[in-house]
């Protein structure tokens, strides 16, 4: 990109520069191309979820960069602006939602006996929190882009926006430790006390390990892009990191395009199974699966009857 794009700060913009024709481009058509193929291969492989995940992240993606490439023609346009600010700032959210459901899924074949949650309630809380982010940063980016349109102080919507990714960050933080604790219980075989030990039938294959590595790596990628986010938002509307294009380019949208191609290229039904086969397995290890999603009470030390078990 040109380098007086990053560095000379225009105040007839709200970017603070005129972004770059090419990489606006460049960035439509990986999002675009990543989305039809998302598309495709969630109704091939009767993947459901990836469609309100993946496919959805990647047309807000497709949308917020349609807005910047706009933009580079008409730094003027309010519309243009609106749509790149709220698109960009929400549509990597339910990308990370189909994350957390192919970790819960990789927990039920494993042994939820190695997890501190079971898949079960892995994925509710976790997309539960997506949501909750999702809704305030959608709030925080239409407040913000609604006041920078009418040349006002946009800092109270940025001050929203960065509350929503603060806590989304704390929420990928959270399932980050939780998914390595299973991780060492399982490779070391220390599951946790109280809880039932099934076997799933399932083995840690080559498969099973291209989609760990698959999903470690696009959970890395976003969580790259969250503290970024977080640093940009919490540098002001005004800092030199919100105008400095390069690092927007880099440290988000090159992150969720490589979220993206990743789950493109180790694609959970490839790797996993189609979808009939993961609604199949949501039958596995469903012995006592009352004790197994009572959470508070496995986690106290308790059985369903209210008797101590074994300490965690």
């Amino acid at each position: 990109m040109h380098p007086q794009t990053d560095i000379r700060k225009d105040s007839t913009s709200a970017y603070g520069y005129t972004p770059t024709a090419w990489v606006g481009i460049l960035m439509f058509v990986l999002f675009t191309l990543t989305t039809i193929l998302h598309f495709l291969q969630s109704i091939r492989y009767r993947m459901w979820f990836l469609l309100w995940t993946t496919v959805v992240a990647g047309i807000l993606e497709s949308i917020g960069w349609a807005g910047r490439l706009w933009s580079s023609y008409n730094v003027l346009a309010n519309v243009a602006f609106s749509m790149q600010i709220i698109c960009t700032i929400i549509g990597p959210t339910p990308l990370i939602a189909a994350n957390f459901v192919i970790l819960g899924h990789i927990i039920r074949r494993l042994g939820q006996q190695y997890s501190r949650l079971s898949a079960r309630w892995y994925t509710i809380i976790f997309v539960v929190c997506d949501i909750i982010s999702l809704v305030v940063q959608a709030l925080g980016g239409a407040a913000a882009a609604a006041a920078a349109n009418n040349h006002k102080s946009p800092t109270s919507g940025s001050d929203i926006m960065l509350a929503g990714i603060i806590f989304q960050t704390a929420a990928i933080t959270l399932y980050m430790l939780l998914a390595m604790e299973f991780f060492l219980r399982y490779f070391y075989d220390r599951p946790i006390r109280g809880r039932d030990i099934v076997n799933t039938g399932y083995a840690l294959d080559s498969k099973m390990k291209q989609m760990i590595a698959a999903l470690a790596f696009s959970s890395l990628c976003f969580y790259v892009r969250t503290w970024y986010r977080c640093i940009e938002l919490g540098d002001g509307w005004e800092g030199t990191i919100i105008h400095t294009q390069r690092y927007f380019v880099i440290m988000d949208a090159v992150m969720i395009a490589l979220a993206m191609w990743t789950l493109n290229i180790f694609h959970p039904a490839r790797l996993l199974g189609y979808g009939t086969e993961w609604r199949a397995d949501k039958s596995i290890s469903m012995q006592n699966v009352q004790a197994q999603d009572s959470e508070t009470t496995v986690g106290m030390g308790f059985s369903d009857q209210g008797e101590p078990k074994y300490p965690q």
